[in-house]
């Protein structure tokens, strides 16, 4: 995953007290246009959300951004005219985007949603976000590196951290994670013997 501002939560343990240093963005990437599907207007659109129901639905209001969770210059508001689901995603068309010529600019575009108007997270959940940058240890203090990426997949999420011994993937689970704390700027793993030696 490359968006450091994906609406996804993951789940972990530990303090989800804010980092005062870090500021959190305005908007949060909730999906990507793919491209135009058909003659009539439709787009296939990646959910990057874990809760794309309460977001693509008819009549909802979406911004375009980049893929830095920034609005373009003139920010267009995109209104859901129709939506079915397709593959891993949604085939959508937009109020006042009638066919392929209209929308085929789309494609590639982010949409975005300001980030106060998702709901708040739960307790031991993070935005991708938030762990970006932070620098991870063991239980016995030994600094592993700093989380470059976070990668959605199964069963659990991955934490791409570099240092100096190299990139290491570590899951991001329970058993493994034991402290998540933002406002240090840490996370604590308790790694199976072997894992940091991948």
């Amino acid at each position: 995953m490359d968006r450091s501002t994906r609406s996804e939560r993951v789940d972990g343990t530990g303090s989800s007290a804010p980092d005062q240093d870090r500021v959190e963005p305005e908007f949060l990437i909730v999906g990507q246009i793919k491209r135009p599907h058909g003659v009539r207007g439709e787009v296939f659109v990646v959910p990057l959300t874990d809760a794309p129901e309460a977001i693509f639905d008819l009549g909802s209001e979406i911004l375009l951004g980049d893929a830095e969770g920034e609005l373009e210059d003139e920010a267009e508001r995109l209104v859901i005219e129709t939506i079915r689901p397709y593959r891993d995603g949604f085939l959508i068309s937009w109020v006042d985007y009638p066919d392929r010529t209209a929308v085929t600019a789309l494609g590639g575009k982010y949409l975005l949603l300001p980030r106060e108007s998702l709901a708040p997270l739960e307790e031991d959940e993070f935005h991708y976000h938030q762990l970006l940058g932070l620098k991870v240890v063991t239980v016995e203090g030994a600094e592993v590196g700093r989380v470059r990426e976070v990668f959605d997949t199964d069963p659990t999420h991955l934490l791409e951290v570099k240092g100096e011994a190299g990139i290491h993937l570590i899951p991001f689970a329970k058993r493994i994670v034991e402290e998540v704390d933002l406002k240090s700027g840490l996370i604590v793993i308790d790694p199976p013997e072997g894992l940091l030696e991948l």
